[in-house]
């Protein structure tokens, strides 16, 4: 995926800097949960380990809007807290990606 995290999620509230990594994969554990209907996955990112939550709700700031998800991490800074928006724009983006065909795969 070559979308830009920020697109993709909107963190509300991080009780620790968020970069590039982690950002991609809190969107791939809460899109899993959003698209499978789950309550609770797991995030397993370079020195970030722990649970994404599914709050089942929508929140809207400005323009942005989306379900909203809660992350509680271990870090090699201690436990965080992120909570985040998986923003329309980065699930139209996603569908958009899953709708287009595949070039077929060939084993050896």
């Amino acid at each position: 995926m070559e979308a830009d995290p920020w697109v993709l999620i909107s963190v509300l509230f991080s009780t620790f800097p968020m970069e590039e990594p982690l950002a991609l994969a809190l969107h791939r554990v809460a899109m899993e949960l959003y698209q499978r209907g789950d309550s609770v996955g797991v995030v397993d990112q370079g020195l970030a380990h722990g649970q994404v939550k599914n709050s089942r709700k929508e929140a809207a700031i400005g323009t942005i809007t989306g379900p909203v998800f809660e992350a509680e991490l271990e870090t090699e800074r201690g436990k965080c807290q992120v909570h985040f928006i998986l923003t329309r724009q980065g699930l139209s983006l996603l569908s958009e990606q899953s709708a287009a065909p595949r070039p077929p795969q060939f084993r050896n």
